[in-house]
């Protein structure tokens, strides 16, 4: 366009002169009758700018833990100067007063940033992490509005949100800002729908490759976790919105997504497939452990070497259970069965156990105790049973109790060849 705009004047200037010599009309003359802009013509007002194209861009999961599930952003582009900026929902600030213990009690804060896509990918060209943009077919009203919001959104005053790990992360926000540009379109189409996954599925999935993680899920994940997930919900995954998005119709008719590109190839080792997850694997270990502890049944300073660190393990996990239930906001983790499992009791067993290394008889508070914490276990797989597997633990039930009764049944009687001294 703007070629032909600085080369029109030149023209007809060249025209003028063409006119003026065949008819011998003074040029002014002939500028005077040359045809030109209408009044109306000249007072309509300048014609209405192209819409922005909207995309979504999806990154990888990295090989850091916090890169785990992956992450999303919007893309808006200029369509008069092809420059593309990323908004991105990811960004908190480490520095903030009191970071850490608002990360302890769910109370994160994240910020909303506006910056060139180019600049925003450079990181995951470095870290070897593919990413895919997908640009999507909305009206023109559609996108002027979502980029608008997004931009009034990431003012410094406005970027700040809530944080949440499975409702209120970087996917789920990009999902809203499209569902809203959509009507609610997005939701409907999403919301009846469902594959089966859980948030803790998910979760030990993405989190496979570093075994603390999957660990601290599993453990830490209470029956929120475990309700079968919309294709909404599902969409917390940036990868798992992405699947979505292919799916999705505007209202009449046609795919959201109008075309697909490989902005970045992934390099690293590939997101964790789906796996079925099996329970028998677990028991066989417990039974094993607890023949152990049976076989030992003599030897009880051996045996109390060998369960303080369990006791310790077990006592500090069930604190932290304990605390994220009563003290904290990640309701994920309320109403935890695992407590049942993993029981703050086996702190009082810690003494106990020490008595034991010195060849003495703990006093009976340690039998109790001892036989508390096997009989808490057992309820845990009782109330598995009589709930439907409202929480999805078997396998750490099926583990740890029979070692809580193999150690209770050994340890939890008095030895008559063991005296006080």
């Amino acid at each position: 366009m703007r070629p032909l705009l600085t080369r029109w004047p030149l023209c007809r200037l060249l025209f003028l002169l063409f006119l003026a010599s065949v008819s011998g009309l003074p040029l002014a003359a002939l500028a005077q009758a040359a045809p030109g802009p209408s009044a109306a013509s000249a007072a309509a007002p300048p014609a209405e700018a192209p819409p922005p194209r909207i995309g979504i861009v999806t990154m990888q999961p990295g090989s850091i833990f916090f890169e785990r599930f992956g992450h999303d952003a919007i893309v808006v582009e200029d369509p008069v100067t092809g420059d593309a900026t990323s908004y991105n929902f990811g960004y908190f600030d480490p520095s903030e007063p009191d970071f850490v213990g608002r990360f302890l009690r769910g109370e994160m804060m994240y910020y909303l940033v506006a910056l060139p896509l180019d600049q925003d990918l450079s990181y995951y060209r470095d870290s070897g992490r593919g990413a895919n943009l997908q640009w999507l077919d909305l009206s023109p009203e559609q996108a002027r509005a979502l980029a608008a919001s997004l931009a009034e959104r990431a003012k410094p005053e406005n970027a700040r949100y809530r944080y949440d790990y499975y409702t209120a992360n970087c996917a789920t926000m990009v999902r809203d800002a499209i569902d809203g540009a959509l009507g609610g379109g997005l939701h409907s189409q999403l919301s009846g729908r469902s594959r089966g996954n859980t948030y803790r599925s998910e979760s030990v999935r993405l989190a496979s490759p570093a075994p603390w993680m999957w660990l601290g899920f599993d453990i830490g994940l209470g029956p929120f976790a475990d309700q079968p997930l919309s294709r909404w919900q599902e969409a917390f995954v940036p990868m798992r919105l992405a699947d979505a998005l292919r799916e999705v119709r505007n209202s009449d008719g046609r795919p959201l997504v109008q075309e697909e590109l490989e902005l970045l190839p992934h390099r690293i080792a590939p997101e964790p497939a789906e796996s079925a997850r099996r329970w028998w694997p677990w028991l066989l270990c417990g039974l094993v452990l607890a023949a152990g502890v049976l076989a030992l049944r003599r030897r009880r300073r051996l045996l109390a070497a060998l369960a303080l660190p369990l006791w310790l393990f077990c006592g500090i996990a069930g604190v932290l259970l304990a605390y994220l239930w009563g003290f904290s906001a990640h309701h994920a983790a309320w109403a935890n069965r695992n407590l049942l499992q993993l029981s703050p009791l086996c702190l009082l067993l810690l003494p106990g156990a020490v008595t034991l290394l010195r060849a003495r008889v703990p006093g009976a508070w340690f039998r109790w105790t001892l036989w508390a914490v096997a009989l808490l276990s057992l309820l845990g797989l009782v109330l598995h049973w009589l709930t439907l597997q409202a929480q999805v633990n078997l396998q750490w039930i099926v583990l740890l109790l029979p070692l809580h009764v193999a150690l209770a049944w050994t340890l939890g009687r008095r030895d008559p060849a063991v005296t006080h001294r």
